[in-house]
């Protein structure tokens, strides 16, 4: 997900393309692409908006001021936006107020000890709240109960930043990482459940009840599904390939129908050192970028398994989603095989009218594809336990997208098309490790990133936040995805067929696209940008990474990276319909080197949950001098990933 540096300072291999396919299924690009009913500027709008008078903003501005746009009467979002700034600090609209709710170091387990940047240890850090928060998810105690005071936080933990972690790390070389160090990273990544409650006052606190629970690299995990116990999967120290340790990289994700947590297991490719050309897994890893040399991370100097000419299999047992049961803290976490082996941003799940569940995943890399998932078995609402294991037998499918706005989801099946032992795909298993070659052969769309995918259960279309893509050649340019050198990314609209909400049929094949807004800066002819007539020039984001839709149906976009274009990272909030339709409003801005990750709300809106992520990250900023000390701001205390719960002042929902 992070993509807050330049990819030569963060050393990191997850932004390099490895799709080496020349996929292109279709050849007329935008001139005649965007619907004009769709295109964010319809005649309502526009009609509005010349009511409402001229544009205003100011790009750039280093102060953050809220401020009134000129067609706020256009949106149902009542907040006014904040200005464009970036400083080492956090800032929240008007009328808002944003406190802490958890930062690395802080207890989870019950007994954890006392954060102590100088003295850290793996033991501790497996007690307590682990490093660069990335999903959050609310889920009501009890389960079922709709309470929005009282309810479980699931949060995962992305990566690690050595240089702001560890005072003796002046930088990110791995090889300089002591044993000690390493297992502290690996005790630092995973996953964290706190119960949490507000109290009479609006105050949210973390509550030290029994559900609190860390899951990190040292984890028992099992492993379900088609690839279970495949010989790609047997290890010296698994025989059995279907139990693995830990999880690892993990970005988005989301709470289940049912009730339980779905992590995505992201750049794993980072973790594993040595020679994939000498394995037998060459292919597969290439695919993958994997196993190119001496990783990101240097845990194979101290653990055999990242290492893949000495255990060439343990990188086939990640690249999965995790499914945890937050309500059964002795549960075993299980990685799920059938929703396929890539590098997932996340996956959403939702019960499609037929009762089916539906799964959406986008794989995180430029020029890779979005997935969805269809279970073979139906959701059973009166027994939440029947359903835990729906995600184990399905058909996985991949988009491909036409420039006349169809698109056509392709099922990755054993045995058929050319997903046969010709192209050496032997069973589903096979096909499911392999998934990004499979997708390769059937002729997939590659995408300008695809991060987050999260259906409005309000209207029933799924949007798939794309970062953005700058290697995209001219020749490179189809309808949706239209720009060349995509520096600012965009939002796209998946659109099964039906009628509105949950009338839609999600488990169907063909579906129409459209596309919501393109980022970037809409007073710069040179960005190609689109949003809605009314966002001016203090108005507009850059990179959009997570999203999600509050009760309303409205979205709310999280981005990574927009301090490239010099503003700070932060949540933009837009209606999707109406005459307010991609009129964007910046919600809430990340202090320095941090990119905004989630979003999420509590079950009525009442608190939305701002996962900061990396606050510091940018070149230079270390341990001892970073470029900001949020959120404590103390001499003594380095920058801390950490979670906000952001409330509306006297009370009430998020967004009006």
């Amino acid at each position: 997900m992070t993509d807050a540096l330049p990819e030569a300072a963060r050393g990191d291999r997850d932004d390099l393309p490895s799709n080496p396919s020349a996929n292109t299924p279709f050849e007329t690009i935008l001139t005649r692409a965007m619907s004009r009913r769709r295109l964010l500027a319809g005649a309502a709008s526009s009609a509005a908006l010349a009511a409402a008078g001229a544009l205003s903003g100011t790009a750039g501005s280093a102060v953050f001021a809220s401020k009134t746009a000129a067609a706020a009467g256009l949106s149902t979002l009542g907040f006014e936006p904040l200005a464009h700034g970036y400083d080492e600090t956090h800032h929240v609209a008007r009328g808002y107020e944003a406190s802490v709710l958890i930062r690395w170091g802080d207890a989870v387990v019950p007994g954890a000890p006392a954060f102590d940047p100088q003295a850290q240890s793996a033991a501790a850090q497996a007690m307590q709240f682990g490093y660069n928060n990335d999903f959050v998810g609310y889920t009501p105690l009890p389960w079922g109960s709709g309470d929005p005071a009282h309810g479980l936080l699931c949060v995962n933990h992305e990566y690690v930043d050595r240089e702001l972690m560890f005072p003796d790390a002046a930088d990110r070389v791995a090889t300089t990482q002591s044993k000690a160090a390493v297992e502290i990273e690996m005790a630092a990544h995973g996953h964290s459940v706190i119960e949490i409650a507000r109290d009479a006052a609006g105050r949210w606190a973390v509550v030290p009840g029994r559900f609190n629970r860390r899951i990190h690299v040292g984890t028992p995990i099992a492993i379900a599904g088609p690839a279970a116990g495949h010989d790609r999967l047997r290890t010296s120290a698994d025989p059995s390939g279907r139990l693995v340790l830990g999880t690892i990289n993990n970005c988005a994700g989301s709470i289940t129908p049912w009730g339980t947590v779905l992590m995505a297991e992201e750049n794993f490719n980072n973790y594993f050192s040595g020679d994939a050309a000498k394995t037998a897994e060459a292919r597969n890893y290439k695919r993958l970028g994997l196993g190119t040399g001496e990783a990101e991370y240097g845990w194979a100097r101290f653990f055999d398994r990242f290492d893949v000419e000495k255990e060439p299999n343990e990188a086939n047992r990640f690249g999965w989603m995790v499914e945890i049961d937050p309500y059964d803290p002795t549960s075993m976490p299980v990685k799920r095989t059938a929703l396929g082996r890539f590098k997932h941003e996340g996956a959403h799940a939702l019960v499609d009218k037929s009762g089916h569940v539906v799964a959406y995943s986008g794989d995180d890399q430029r020029f890779d594809y979005i997935y969805k998932f269809v279970s073979k078995g139906t959701f059973d609402a009166s027994d939440r336990k029947a359903n835990i294991g729906l995600l184990d037998e399905g058909t996985l499918h991949v988009a491909k997208f036409a420039d006349d706005h169809t698109m056509e989801w392709l099922p990755l099946v054993f045995g058929e098309g050319p997903l046969t032992p010709t192209n050496g795909f032997h069973s589903q298993a096979d096909v499911l490790i392999e998934t990004r070659r499979a997708a390769d052969l059937l002729g997939a769309t590659p995408m300008d990133r695809p991060e987050d995918i999260e259906p409005n259960l309000v209207t029933g279309v799924v949007y798939c936040a794309l970062t953005n893509n700058g290697k995209r050649k001219k020749e490179q340019v189809d309808a949706v995805n239209p720009r060349a050198a995509n520096e600012h990314g965009h939002i796209l609209e998946m659109i099964p067929p039906g009628g509105g909400g949950g009338d839609k049929d999600h488990t169907a094949t063909h579906y129409r696209w459209d596309i919501l807004l393109l980022a970037g800066d809409p007073t710069k002819a040179a960005d190609g940008a689109k949003y809605h007539p009314a966002v001016g020039a203090g108005d507009w984001l850059s990179c959009p990474d997570n999203v999600a839709v509050d009760t309303r149906g409205r979205l709310w976009i999280a981005t990574d990276g927009a301090p490239k274009a010099g503003i700070a990272d932060g949540v933009w909030a837009t209606d999707v319909e109406g005459d307010g339709r991609a009129l964007v409003k910046l919600f809430f801005a990340c202090p320095r080197g941090a990119e905004l990750c989630g979003p999420s709300f509590n079950s009525d809106d009442t608190v939305y949950f701002a996962a900061v992520q990396h606050p510091g990250e940018e070149k230079g900023s270390t341990f001892a001098t970073p470029s900001t000390r949020w959120p404590d701001f103390r001499d003594d205390q380095p920058p801390k990933p950490a979670v906000m719960t952001i409330t509306k002042i006297g009370g009430g929902p998020i967004g009006g």
